[in-house]
């Protein structure tokens, strides 16, 4: 690739967006009066553009600027609206229960409804509630640190598991344990409290657990958020088979996973966690989230839990399991994220798969696409990788900025920082065949065809 081809179409891209999107521009100057960075998240800044597009309304996959231009929506909230943008059955939810209370730290039988849904989706007999993943990831690990009495956790290289304090530490190029680099204002050098190893790498994953220090691992089934980095084959009995030997609790998070299927990639692989954690799409779009765990777990527990403290114990939150949020989740499992969801999902998904690797083929080009269920991305790089290291050492920023705003400047919005996309129910063929179009326009531009 012509770097400096690049640097001139990257340049003119920019060019185009300022030109396009005035109403979006202008609200980015009001917004930095009043919010920091212009933006209400942090991360909102690293968007395509020099400064991000306001959305207007968002219904279904497509969503309007401010600007008035239409977009196709494979971000959909990075899996948070991977049901589509104010699904119906979810909508009369909030509407009815937003009536009726939010919030009163109260229960509502709708609660008992979720569990037992979760119960017969993923195995696992006891649930509680959360407002995110990361909450639920953080409220399992202090169970398992309270129930086995060990400081350590153990992640892979490069893992994504939201905010968790823990979970932001990498190999270095030596293979030595370093805090991220772009950990921010760490409370605590996760040195200190976790261990991390590359994933698939059964050897060094014996080698962790064997010091009989590590209270849980924390894994996503298929790695997600540095590609798509699915296990080899046997990793998962071995995982399985080795945090049962050392006596770690296994921790899966299906947050990013759940595209797989209803169950996850738990029930499609028939997995056999100790823990469970997922959030994002499970009510529609509103803030929420679970964990569950096994009967065992719940037993040991309960065995060591002064209920004079739970309030004040580190586990929970005020606004926790609201009626709101439950509510919502409940219409989300029984009429959205339904089996027939996925079986469409799915196989559009498939056919975006398929037209990328056409491109892919037609240009000779040493990229590759993986795709998870509904969930697919593009990495540039000749082969699949196997672990997060491998992964993060192919990351082209440049690159990634080029393919993004091109596309966001043709009506096209992927997920931010990554080339990945996902299919919601309301996606349709057309829109599959429009983004194959825009990124063989997109290859073209940048190799001469």
């Amino acid at each position: 690739m012509n770097r400096s081809h690049l640097e001139s179409l990257l340049k003119s891209e920019e060019a185009l967006f300022h030109q396009t999107h005035p109403q979006s521009h202008a609200l980015y100057q009001r917004a930095q009066k009043s919010l920091q960075g212009g933006v209400p998240m942090l991360w909102m800044i690293r968007w395509a553009g020099s400064f991000p597009v306001f959305v207007k309304e968002a219904h279904g996959a497509h969503f309007t600027d401010v600007d008035g231009r239409d977009y196709i929506d494979f971000c959909l909230g990075d899996t948070g609206a991977m049901t589509g943008h104010g699904p119906a059955a979810t909508l009369a939810a909030i509407n009815e229960q937003a009536a009726k209370g939010i919030t009163l730290m109260l229960p509502f039988e709708d609660a008992i409804s979720v569990g037992e849904e979760l119960q017969r989706r993923f195995g696992l007999p006891l649930w509680q509630f959360t407002l995110t993943a990361t909450d639920a990831n953080r409220h399992v690990l202090r169970m398992a640190r309270m129930i086995t009495g060990r400081p350590k956790v153990l992640v892979f290289n490069y893992c994504y598991h939201g905010t968790v304090d823990e979970t932001f530490i990498v190999l270095d190029e030596e293979g030595t344990p370093i805090s991220r680099p772009n950990n921010m204002g760490p409370q605590v050098d996760p040195i200190h409290t976790t261990k991390v190893i590359e994933f698939n790498d059964v050897a060094a994953l014996e080698t962790a657990l064997s010091a009989g220090d590590v209270a849980a691992v924390l894994a996503e089934p298929v790695m997600t958020n540095i590609g798509i980095i699915h296990p080899d084959p046997g990793y998962h009995d071995e995982l399985r088979k080795l945090t049962r030997k050392y006596g770690t609790y296994l921790i899966i998070d299906e947050t990013h996973t759940i595209c797989t299927g209803p169950g996850g990639y738990t029930a499609a692989h028939k997995l056999e966690p100790d823990f469970l954690t997922i959030g994002k799409p499970l009510a529609g779009g509103v803030p929420a989230a679970v964990y569950g765990f096994t009967q065992k777990v719940a037993d040991e527990f309960v065995a060591r839990l002064d209920v004079n403290d739970s309030d004040v114990g580190g586990i929970g939150g005020t606004l926790a399991g609201n009626a709101l949020s439950i509510a919502a989740m409940k219409a989300t499992l029984e009429n959205v994220l339904t089996p027939e969801f996925y079986e469409k999902a799915t196989a559009l998904q498939e056919k975006f798969t398929a037209g990328v690797e056409s491109v892919i083929a037609e240009f000779n080009l040493p990229w590759i696409v993986k795709r998870l269920g509904n969930r697919s991305e593009y990495w540039f790089r000749p082969n699949p990788p196997k672990n997060g290291g491998q992964a993060a050492a192919a990351i082209d920023h440049e690159l990634d900025r080029y393919m993004h705003l091109y596309m966001l400047n043709r009506g096209i919005l992927m997920t931010p920082f990554h080339n990945m996309a996902l299919i919601s129910p309301e996606t349709t063929q057309a829109d599959v065949d429009y983004h194959t179009k825009v990124f063989r326009d997109a290859v073209g531009s940048l190799f001469g065809k």
